[in-house]
């Protein structure tokens, strides 16, 4: 990274380096926190390979009663990594 070069090229402390890329320091710090979702990723698939007509809000109220802790748009983007999209229904017109 151009800051960590900047720091042992010209000997200057995070700040400074960051201050002469115009980043704040605190994004040389940031550590992210983002947890696995092997788990729940998994109780989706098993719930839409048994029940294959439930689209994403019924299998996040079927999720929220098992005690999980998602919100609907992990759920939604979990749904559609895994490629679990509904095929729309049309109906036919029927002539008579």
């Amino acid at each position: 990274m151009l800051v960590k070069r900047l720091m042992d090229q010209y000997k200057v402390s995070t700040r400074q380096a960051c201050e002469a890329m115009m980043l704040t320091h605190s994004v040389w710090y940031y550590k992210s926190v983002r947890r696995s979702d092997v788990a729940v990723r998994w109780r989706i698939v098993e719930i839409a390979n048994t029940r294959i007509r439930y689209g994403v809000n019924h299998i996040h109220s079927l999720l929220k009663r098992e005690g999980w802790k998602d919100n609907k748009k992990r759920i939604h983007l979990i749904y559609k990594e895994e490629g679990l999209n509904l095929r729309v229904l049309r109906n036919h017109a029927y002539l008579s």
